[in-house]
């Protein structure tokens, strides 16, 4: 035991959470299926974790400290009348400052987990929520964020998912072949979601916040990836976490300004992970069936080749967005293919077909959603309209939560011809 201060009682609590939560929730749950009872015993661990780490130390093994404690507190709402009927007893007294043993070694707990909120008993519009909370330990607000779903609607959709599970005995396991395509879906669409969030969640924690999600999504693609090596939207998932990830380190300079992807210097780009993304991508092509993660893995696959021919494939890059948005449209693809547009050097492309896209999708997308908002300051200013431009810069900065995207916007605000003032 190390750690005694209250702020590194902090930060190793909250580093256990983001590595361990789902793990820790999976082996509570798996035996009742009450993952709501789960959630209440490990906040509570927590807790107790932060009053009682400061005096005694952060434990060898912290992730099992947190399960002992948890699993007691399982242990003695087992012997209330209100659960014993329902919930399987166990008597066992454990000390938790004993714990030496990693209770965590299986890999794929998280997977059990995932495929069990992934149960086609589960209404389709919350499995990749639900798998989101109990994976990530997400607060329901910041789902209903990502979803564009209002926050108590939410929360009340993963109230009713887990306890389905509860009631049907949802078992924690990896289905076999038969069952699997029913339920890929949604686990590929939770860990897509899981890399997403760090725009919507993790800038606001820190990088490091961000990191970690990262990280933890490219570990669960690559988990399905070989899970499932016959699965093509498995691969591509994997390929595309690969190539994005791959470019993490060339996103800031060396003095943290945020990068846009056209002007990284593709030196910093990580090219064994952009090999093995490669190599993925092929492996999905042969299958024959196309699907939306293999699609966005090939317009990462033609911004890697900059690195080789020096220059991007911009008409190749509209033309799978075009693609990505008749298989699965959706407000990302929709300005991804406004931003190709406006960098295209095809005669028919250009700032305005990309503001026209963007335009012709203005009621689905809404007022929150940074990206169109910056995007379209993008295109107004190529195009000669500084005065809206820069009102659209305003309000992308507005609705931004990282600190280095935010000064970019603001000097692409500053680098916009002055307006000057009539006389």
């Amino acid at each position: 035991m190390r750690e005694r201060t209250a702020t590194d009682v902090r930060a190793r609590v909250s580093v256990t959470a983001r590595a361990s939560y789902g793990r820790l929730i999976a082996i509570l749950s798996a035996r009742s299926g009450d993952i709501a009872a789960a959630e209440d015993h490990l906040a509570e661990a927590f807790r107790r974790a932060l009053e009682t780490w400061p005096v005694r130390g952060v434990p060898d093994n912290p992730e099992g400290w947190l399960l002992t404690v948890a699993r007691n507190l399982a242990r003695d709402s087992a012997r209330s009348a209100t659960t014993r009927l329902t919930t399987p007893l166990d008597l066992t007294v454990t000390d938790p400052a004993a714990m030496s043993d990693d209770p965590l070694a299986i890999p794929d707990e998280r997977l059990k987990l995932m495929f069990a909120c992934a149960h086609p008993s589960i209404d389709h519009s919350v499995r990749t929520p639900l798998i989101l909370q109990t994976v990530l330990g997400l607060e329901a607000a910041a789902i209903a964020a990502a979803f564009l779903v209002p926050g108590p609607t939410m929360a009340q959709r993963l109230v009713r998912a887990k306890q389905k599970i509860k009631a049907a005995r949802i078992p924690f396991a990896i289905p076999d072949r038969s069952e699997m395509p029913a339920r890929v879906e949604a686990v590929l669409e939770a860990i897509y979601g899981i890399y997403a969030l760090h725009w919507i969640d993790g800038a606001q924690a820190g990088h490091d916040m961000a990191r970690d999600l990262d990280a933890e999504a490219l570990f669960l693609a690559n988990l399905v990836a070989d899970l499932l090596p016959d699965e093509p939207e498995a691969l591509g998932l994997a390929a595309l976490i690969g190539h994005a990830e791959a470019r993490r380190d060339a996103r800031r300079d060396a003095d943290g300004r945020y990068v846009p992807l056209a002007g990284q210097d593709t030196s910093r780009w990580n090219t064994g992970l952009m090999r093995h993304a490669e190599q993925l991508l092929a492996r999905a092509g042969t299958s024959g069936r196309m699907g939306r993660f293999q699609i966005e893995a090939a317009i990462q696959s033609v911004h890697a080749a900059r690195r080789i021919t020096g220059r991007t494939d911009w008409p190749a890059v509209v033309a799978l967005y075009e693609g990505l948005l008749a298989v699965a449209p959706s407000v990302g693809g929709v300005v991804g293919l406004a931003a190709a547009l406006g960098q295209s050097d095809d005669p028919a492309h250009g700032p305005q077909a990309g503001l026209a896209v963007l335009e012709g999708f203005r009621s689905q997308i809404g007022d929150e959603f940074q990206p169109w908002w910056a995007t379209r300051g993008m295109l107004l200013a190529a195009s000669g309209d500084h005065g809206e431009a820069r009102e659209h810069f305003q309000r992308a900065i507005a609705l931004s939560a990282d600190v280095a995207v935010r000064a970019f916007l603001a000097e692409a605000i500053d680098k916009l011809p002055s307006q000057g003032l009539s006389s």
